[in-house]
C-alpha cells in the first residue's frame, strides 16, 4: 500500500500583545494610555511600573472629569465641556484639543491623528518580535486591559492622588484634574496646581495637577 502523505500545517504562534481596532472604543481608549506613556528607551522611561502608574493616573483624570468635579466648580471649569461620555472628554477641542492628537472625524467618529498609529504599529512590532514576551508586551497588554476594564466596570487601579489635600502652603481638591509633559513652561494656568515630586506627581514623563481649593 502507497504511503499517505498528509501535508504539514504550518502553526502560527499567537502574538504577544494585541490592542482592539483604533476604532472601537477599548481601542481608541487603550491607544489614548499608550501614547501619552513611554516606553522603553523613549525620552521620559522610568520603569514598568512608573509607565503602568502613568496610565492608570491619566485614565483617572479623564474619569474625574465626570465624576468627581470639586464642590465650587462646574465640569466645564475642568473639562471645557458638559457630558458624561469620557470620548467626549478625551475629544473635546478636536485635534489640538485636551489630548492632543485625539478628535472626532466630521462623522462623530472616533479619530487620531496618524503619528498615533504609526507608533503603535512599531511598539507591537517589537513587542512580538524575539521568543518571549517582554517589556513592551506586558505594557501594551496592561494598556489594553486596563481599557477594557474600565469600560465594562469603571475604575479598578487605585488613584494616587485622590487624598492629596495641601501642596505646600496652598490647599487643594485632591485628585488629578490634567496632565501636561513634565517641563517646568507647561501649565494649564487657572486654578489648576502642580503636583510636586515628594507626592508623586511626576509619573512617566509626565506632570500632574489637582485643583485649588475653592
Amino acid at each position: 500500500m502507497a504511503a499517505i502523505l498528509i501535508p504539514a500545517v504550518q502553526v502560527c504562534a499567537a502574538p504577544f500583545a494585541e490592542l482592539k481596532p483604533p476604532t472601537s472604543e477599548p481601542g481608541y481608549l487603550a491607544r489614548l494610555l499608550i501614547n501619552e506613556a513611554p516606553f522603553p528607551g523613549e525620552q521620559g522611561y522610568v520603569s514598568v511600573e512608573d509607565t503602568k502608574a502613568a496610565m492608570s493616573q491619566i485614565l483617572w483624570v479623564v474619569h474625574s472629569r465626570i465624576h468627581h468635579i470639586p464642590d465650587g466648580y462646574r465640569q466645564e471649569h475642568i473639562a471645557s465641556i458638559r457630558t458624561d461620555d469620557i470620548f467626549d472628554i478625551i475629544t473635546a477641542g478636536g485635534e489640538k484639543g485636551q489630548c492632543d492628537g485625539f478628535y472626532r472625524d466630521p462623522a462623530g467618529n472616533l479619530a487620531a491623528v496618524p503619528r498615533v498609529e504609526e507608533r503603535v504599529r512599531y511598539l507591537l512590532s517589537i513587542a512580538n518580535s524575539g521568543g518571549k514576551p517582554g517589556k513592551f508586551a506586558g505594557l501594551l497588554n496592561y494598556a489594553q486591559g486596563l481599557a477594557e476594564a474600565y469600560l465594562k466596570g469603571g475604575m479598578s487601579e487605585a488613584d494616587k492622588f485622590a487624598g492629596i489635600r495641601r501642596v505646600q502652603n496652598i490647599q487643594v481638591t485632591g485628585r488629578g484634574y490634567s496632565w501636561m509633559t513634565d517641563r517646568d513652561y507647561y501649565s494649564p494656568g487657572g486654578r489648576f496646581i502642580k503636583i510636586p515630586n515628594d507626592q508623586n506627581g511626576s509619573l512617566g514623563g509626565n506632570r500632574f495637577f489637582t485643583l485649588e481649593a475653592p
